[in-house]
């Protein structure tokens, strides 16, 4: 899977050339993997396309008997093609991935390289789209961080920028953790008194979740429940 569809992946699903740069912590929490969009290659494809048709109209024309130079037209377009499939084969390995601790742009085949930026370091994230882009669905991101010196700061093509911009923002800025229950106080149980006997049953405010229960809004308030105090003995009263 190298294209995100939805929420963050699972590390295993991630392409093998990923895979080596992730941490243990990391492939526990999600990963989002995308290659860029298809659109990159639209000017090297013109180009060799164009040659193309150069080349056939050339030697059809004003290089019909000069062999020399219609042998040097072709070797052209050969090279242009060269470098379309060269292009091609690098945008196959090139990935945007963001973690739970960073996020790296992996690019280059003989030459590897991964740029990274820590995600303490992002202080904000945008993203924008040329008309181009809205035609064809793709974006561009711009990373902010707190350091001068960023190893990153733009990634072009990104497809799907405003589903894969909320998706990083998901990860960049976890939702908080709600509140512990104060009756239970997290532990998921309180301490009652049934037939003058101290027992731990579960937080009928909780369930048992030690969690904060959401708050209501019918207008109704949740019923207080008292919490036995052990230092005083019911048959007392």
């Amino acid at each position: 899977m190298t294209q995100t569809r939805g929420r963050a992946q699972n590390w295993d699903t991630s392409p093998v050339s990923v895979q080596r740069y992730l941490l243990p912590r990391e492939r526990d929490q999600g990963v989002i993997t995308v290659r860029r969009h298809p659109a990159v290659l639209i000017p090297p494809i013109a180009e060799a396309v164009g040659g193309l048709v150069a080349a056939f109209l050339l030697s059809g024309t004003l290089l019909r008997t000069n062999a020399p130079l219609r042998d040097v037209v072709w070797v052209a377009w050969i090279a242009l093609a060269l470098r379309l499939v060269w292009k091609a084969v690098n945008w196959a390995v090139d990935y945007f991935v963001v973690t739970s601790q960073r996020i790296m742009l992996t690019s280059g085949l003989l030459s590897r390289k991964v740029a990274m930026m820590p995600l303490g370091k992002v202080t904000d994230m945008s993203f924008q789209r040329s008309f181009a882009g809205q035609l064809l669905g793709f974006g561009e991101f711009i990373i902010e961080s707190a350091g001068q010196d960023q190893a990153l700061r733009t990634v072009d093509h990104i497809p799907n920028p405003e589903k894969l911009y909320l998706d990083v923002c998901e990860m960049l800025w976890p939702p908080a953790p709600p509140p512990d229950c104060k009756m239970c106080n997290g532990s998921g149980n309180v301490v009652m008194v049934e037939e003058r006997k101290l027992v731990a049953v579960t937080c009928p405010n909780c369930n048992g979740t030690g969690k904060a229960p959401p708050q209501r809004t019918d207008g109704f308030e949740d019923p207080h429940i008292e919490s036995a105090d052990p230092n005083n003995d019911p048959s007392e009263d």
